[in-house]
C-alpha cells in the first residue's frame, strides 16, 4: 500500500484545513487508517484513525469535537477534516495504515503501523 498525504499548510488560529490519504496499490478495506502528529524531537502521537470496515474511530482526547476523520471508498481516500486549529495543533502530520483484517481494534502504537505516507506540515498561527 501506497500512500500520498496532502492538504497540510499555514493557517490562523480557529480556522480549519482538510488533510488527505491516498491509497495506490490497494484498498483499505480490511485496514485502519490513522493521522499521526509530530512535533519536533517528540515521537508521533496518534491523532484520528478509522477503522475502514465498519467505521469506527479514534480520537485523542485533545482533537475530540474539533477534527473528524471520513473515509471515501470510491477514491480509497481518508479525510482529516481539522476545524478550530490551535497552535498546538502544529506539526507534521503523517497517515498510515495497519491491516485489521476482521478485528475492530485501532492501534495507537506507531509502531504497529506498517504502511506510511510523507508527511505534511501543518502550521498554526496564533
Amino acid at each position: 500500500v501506497q500512500l500520498q498525504a496532502s492538504g497540510g499548510g499555514l493557517v490562523q488560529a480557529g480556522g480549519s484545513l482538510r488533510l488527505s490519504c491516498a491509497a495506490s496499490g490497494r484498498r483499505f478495506s480490511g485496514y485502519v487508517v490513522g493521522w499521526f502528529r509530530q512535533d519536533p524531537g517528540k515521537e508521533r502521537e496518534l491523532v484520528a484513525a478509522i477503522r475502514w470496515s465498519g467505521g469506527y474511530t479514534y480520537y485523542s482526547d485533545s482533537m475530540k469535537g474539533r477534527f473528524t476523520i471520513s473515509g471515501d471508498s470510491a477514491k480509497n481516500t481518508v479525510y482529516l477534516q481539522m476545524n478550530s486549529l490551535k497552535s498546538e495543533d502544529t506539526g507534521v502530520y503523517y497517515c498510515a495504515a495497519h491491516y485489521s483484517g476482521f478485528s475492530s481494534t485501532i492501534h495507537v502504537d506507531e509502531r504497529l503501523y506498517k504502511y506510511w505516507g510523507q508527511g505534511t506540515q501543518v502550521t498554526v498561527s496564533s
